[in-house]
């Protein structure tokens, strides 16, 4: 029971640590940004961008929407290391970073009603993107290549 409790609190101390690194990073780096001091190198750019949609502007302007499916998604992966008494603690800190990425997308749609993308690749035609959109792919990319490690076992 005490290392269940433990697991979570990681769980719940990861998640707000990721959440607040992207949402400082965010702050920051568009503060900087509209004030005019810009970036660039070969690989990137720093470019703000107000998006209203999800990944490559799917759903445009269906912000309630945006923020329904976020809120749920991140009450399942809370719901889902509660209810996983075996979790492992690599499995949770990449559960907790898409989670946080989740949320700190969801708390721009609601505090500014977009999400502020500043992230722009100079070598590919790729969208301009944001800290929390790399955690949501990060933690997606790794829980899934752990879901086929423990499956092969």
């Amino acid at each position: 029971m005490k290392t269940t409790i433990c697991k979570y609190l990681f769980f719940i101390a990861c998640f707000v640590f990721w959440l607040f690194l992207a949402l400082f990073f965010s702050q920051l780096i568009v503060d900087s940004v509209t004030s005019g001091h810009n970036y660039s190198n070969p690989v990137f750019s720093l470019t703000f961008l107000k998006n209203s949609g999800a990944a490559f502007s799917l759903l445009e302007n269906a912000r309630e929407l945006l923020i329904i499916i976020s809120i749920v998604a991140t009450t399942l992966l809370f719901m889902y290391v509660h209810k996983n008494k075996d979790i492992h603690l690599i499995s949770s800190s990449f559960v907790a970073l898409l989670a946080a990425g989740i949320m700190a997308n969801c708390h721009e749609r609601i505090v500014y009603g977009y999400v502020r993308d500043y992230i722009h690749l100079n070598f590919i035609n790729f969208p301009i993107f944001n800290l929390a959109d790399i955690f949501i792919t990060v933690g997606v990319t790794a829980l899934i290549i752990i879901l086929f490690v423990y499956k092969n076992r």
